[in-house]
């Protein structure tokens, strides 16, 4: 399974995986049970995800069926997948969240006319770290189509090292290595973030920002200073894997609420409002992962009342707003940051390994949210967010953000007729890096066939709170754009 960053396989792509040849120290079926090993600890099959029935495995790799079901046979001696009658095999949850009758195990699943205090659906177990260790795999030099971010080459740039440079003089050095940073995060770059959201129309007070590790550092503070476990949150379904994985480790009770093209499905958001009294709501509006949809701005305003009359709060994650259509509807920018707190970061445009996030928040919350960072990471580079805040300042991280757009409207063009050329259907219109296709085939099933040809996807199931197959997928616009990874997926998907 792919996280919602680069995750790929040792060496370079897409040669696959070798194929399996009888040898005199390993059977084939030692061979076969090697290489799922080495997914499965890898985090390349997450936990809950099912293997290939023994006969597609068989007919995939030439074998015999009984030799796979040798295979899975030394995989269920080894702990590391668990059959179910009649389903197929299924990868093992190694490491339990919580003890059996802990906070939080069932996720009400209210859709269409469902009520939305209907019996719970168990959800399959999640586990937070497995959903995100794929990030760190070695990088190939094939572009993988399921990948969250832009490819290096086009973030690769000059003004970032000379940023740099420019801010690692000896004193400065002293500064910000011999004592540490100020709590907020560096005054200088608060303050030219905030000349920034007011331009966006975000009433942004430097005393109101606070910068963290990453945007998701960011929904973690929030997390842990507005929730306790067991408290209902509403999440975008489909959503991002690791919004759900994290908040399930926290012990909260994940809603998820359908996502369509102008915003959250309202009608939900009330039942859920009436029936659990959801503490908060985490919304992406604008280029939603992985629709591409973007909140229009009487949804915004629905939500909003919701919030006002049922006394919970919005997480607005605006990862994706540097390439965002202008003028895009924000809900903290029509709510004034009452009820609503802003989180973004550079990660998805600049610099990966910077991990310079943000988070902007209403004046009554910031001291404890401040509290919250300070227990988690103390503070934060202050070094790398005065090299950004020049970076920012002298109009080069805008330039750098056109110059991104105006790639990926050509990239996006030439994927969408190569996806609908092998057969896919674009669900929701085709917009910002990511496009969400319905494939006709059971994605998951097709994850484990397309990697040993050494492609990484991103199947619709991914996206949910509850695993349930899906003929869904997310493909990178920027990643997809060749026609090679579309000749395999039409021979496998076929």
């Amino acid at each position: 399974m792919l996280t919602d960053s680069t995750s790929l396989p040792p060496g370079d792509a897409p040669a696959g995986a070798p194929a399996l040849t009888r040898t005199a120290a390993q059977t084939l079926a030692e061979q076969l049970a090697a290489r799922f090993a080495d997914r499965i600890r890898d985090r390349l099959l997450a936990p809950g995800a099912r293997l290939p029935s023994v006969r597609q495995c068989a007919a995939q790799h030439g074998l015999n069926p009984s030799t796979v079901v040798a295979a899975y046979d030394l995989l269920l001696a080894q702990g590391l997948v668990q059959a179910q009658r009649n389903r197929g095999f299924f990868v093992r949850e190694r490491a339990p969240l919580r003890e059996p009758g802990a906070a939080r195990r069932g996720v009400p699943h209210a859709v269409g006319n469902e009520p939305a205090d209907a019996p719970a659906r168990m959800a399959a177990p999640v586990n937070a770290a497995a959903l995100i260790r794929g990030m760190f795999h070695p990088a190939g030099s094939t572009p993988q189509p399921g990948m969250g971010a832009f490819p290096p080459d086009w973030m690769a740039s000059t003004f970032m090292q000379a940023a740099v440079r420019r801010v690692s003089t000896p004193q400065a050095l002293a500064d910000s290595s011999l004592r540490y940073g100020e709590p907020l995060g560096d005054a200088h770059l608060r303050r030219v973030l905030a000349d920034r959201l007011q331009v966006m129309g975000l009433p942004a007070d430097p005393q109101h920002i606070i910068t963290t590790v990453g945007a998701t550092h960011a929904l973690d503070i929030v997390s842990r200073t507005l929730l306790k476990p067991g408290d209902c949150v509403m999440v975008e379904e489909p959503g991002w894997a690791v919004e759900f994985a994290r908040l399930d480790a926290m012990g909260m009770r994940i809603l998820p609420v359908p996502r369509g093209p102008a915003g959250p499905d309202l009608a939900v958001m009330a039942r859920y409002c009436e029936a659990h009294a959801p503490k908060l709501f985490v919304s992406v509006s604008v280029l939603h992962n992985p629709t591409g949809y973007c909140l229009s701005p009487a949804s915004a305003h629905r939500v909003l009342q919701l919030a006002q009359q049922h006394d919970f709060h919005v997480v607005e994650d605006d990862t994706y707003g540097h390439i965002a259509p202008e003028h895009a509807t924000r809900m903290s920018v029509l709510d004034g940051l009452q009820r609503t707190i802003y989180v973004s970061g550079f990660a998805k445009i600049l610099a990966p390994n910077w991990r310079v996030g943000y988070l902007v928040a209403p004046e009554a919350w910031v001291e404890r949210l401040l509290d919250t960072k300070l227990l988690t990471t103390l503070t934060t580079p202050s070094l790398l967010e005065r090299a950004l805040a020049h970076c920012i300042e002298q109009g080069q991280l805008r330039r750098h953000a056109e110059r991104i757009r105006a790639r990926l409207d050509i990239a996006r063009g030439r994927s969408v007729q190569l996806a609908q050329a092998a057969g896919c259907r674009f669900v929701s219109e085709p917009s910002g890096l990511f496009g969400w296709v319905d494939t006709g085939v059971d994605t998951e099933a097709l994850a484990q066939r397309m990697l040993d040809e050494g492609f990484l996807i991103a199947p619709g199931a991914l996206f949910h709170a509850a695993r349930a197959p899906s003929t869904l997928m997310r493909i990178n616009f920027a990643t997809t754009q060749e026609a090679a990874f579309w000749q395999v997926f039409r021979r496998l998907a076929g």
